[in-house]
């Protein structure tokens, strides 16, 4: 930055030697001839670090050119030097202080002095710019700043509202789905009475009439016995999903090898009718709710041995491992893997995760006889725990079901191995 200075002389050989004085020192010197000149200039060009005016000038001498330049609020910052050959008396003095100097220089003028002072009131202008550029810099962040609480205070009213919204309709939701859960209870309820009247007579019907129809008659009354056999699995299951979803969230530190023999004993002649090997290997205590953990195991249990290969017997392995999972909190929690693997047709691995949809079936009812409901109940029970669960598959090559369970819960009962209530905790 150049500052410029405004040198008012009559006398051209003056104006040339304040200019001389100056230039070295990097100034831009502006001439005026005289005070109606430097009024000229001024009002074009407002931006002068310092005016050096002589006092006795024709016309206008510079007291009455300083007033008239202070006349104007836009020129009050320019500072005044007045130059002078003769010494005022102090009245004089103070008359050109109060038209508005700031100093005097006196001829003959002594070039260092002059550089001096002018050097003083450059620096001034100096770190007055810097001081208002700082200050228009300050103005913008602040506004920049209002601008972002602004945006910052309307976002979070969208948040909040989208809050609200999210909450009345996260109880709409859970409103809808009580109704939809007692809707499916008491639906399912209801058909089972219509469905019993349904079997009873066709079985009468067949019993009492087998030997007067023909085949036609007999291969329809078996076909409606077995859509009503399919009928009431899917209520059953329906009903039971129902319940699931009521289930409160009771835990007791159980012994899984007492639910899995349970399960074992009720599918017993299923297994062997399928020449199925089912091999279990020491399952730990964990915190489960033990009427939601044995439809869990039977579900994985039948599937495994329903959905086997042609001619080759099932293998099923069971076996449970520790791990620690890291929470988003940044929680470390101990979980309880158990595996439930098969050798039988398996699925592609695509269907991964649709295989746990509510009705998903990959396989055809003529192969296999199901609802599609048994793996979304094992989901759902799993999920009632606090847990997950996958599963890893390929065509011809089995799949492995692999159930993860926090191994504590909060509020769990300790039980012993018989099932029977604790007084303490059993820690793991």
């Amino acid at each position: 930055m150049h500052p410029k200075i405004l040198l008012v002389d009559d006398r051209e050989d003056n104006l040339t030697s304040m200019e001389a004085i100056l230039a070295p020192d990097g100034y831009r010197c502006i001439k005026a001839a005289s005070g109606r000149q430097a009024l000229k200039i001024l009002l074009t060009d407002l931006d002068f670090a310092l005016i050096l005016m002589d006092v006795k000038m024709p016309n206008l001498n510079g007291f009455e050119t300083a007033a008239l330049i202070y006349e104007r609020e836009k020129l009050r910052h320019i500072p005044i030097i007045f130059i002078t050959a003769n010494t005022y008396g102090e009245e004089n003095i103070f008359k050109g202080y109060r038209m508005g100097a700031v100093d005097y220089i006196y001829k003959p003028v002594n070039p260092d002095l002059m550089r001096a002072k002018v050097a003083v009131l450059i620096d001034l202008y100096r770190k007055n710019h810097r001081l208002v550029a700082q200050e228009q810099k300050l103005i913008a962040i602040n506004k920049s700043l209002e601008q972002e609480i602004h945006e910052r205070k309307a976002s979070e009213e969208r948040v909040k509202e989208l809050n609200r919204q999210l909450m009345n309709n996260i109880t709409l939701l859970e409103s809808a789905n009580r109704d939809l859960d007692r809707f499916a209870f008491m639906a399912s309820h209801d058909l089972q009475e219509p469905l019993r009247k349904i079997r009873t007579f066709s079985d009468l019907l067949f019993v009492k009439y087998s030997g007067q129809l023909d085949n036609s008659a007999i291969s329809y009354i078996t076909r409606i016995q077995n859509a009503a056999v399919r009928m009431q699995t899917l209520i059953s299951d329906i009903l039971a999903f129902s319940r699931i979803n009521n289930e409160k969230d009771t835990f007791t530190n159980y012994n899984l090898n007492l639910i899995m023999q349970e399960v074992l004993d009720e599918l017993d002649r299923y297994i062997q009718d399928k020449g199925a090997k089912v091999a279990v290997a020491e399952l730990p205590l964990i915190d489960v709710n033990p009427g939601l953990m044995r439809p869990l195991f039977a579900n994985l249990l039948s599937n495994a041995i329903k959905y086997s290969k042609k001619d080759v017997p099932p293998e099923i392995r069971i076996w449970s491992e520790f791990t620690v999972v890291t929470s988003a909190k940044g929680v470390d929690e101990k979980f309880c893997r158990i595996y439930v693997q098969d050798n039988g047709i398996g699925f592609d691995p695509v269907y991964a995760d649709q295989i746990f949809d509510m009705f998903r079936r990959l396989h055809v009812h003529s192969e296999f006889e199901g609802t599609g409901i048994g793996l979304t109940l094992c989901k759902k029970i799993v999920e009632k725990h606090n847990g997950f669960i996958s599963v890893q598959s390929k065509v011809n090559d089995g799949s492995t079901f692999i159930i993860s369970l926090p191994v504590h819960q909060p509020g769990a009962v300790a039980v012993n191995n018989t099932g029977e209530k604790e007084d303490a905790k059993v820690s793991m």
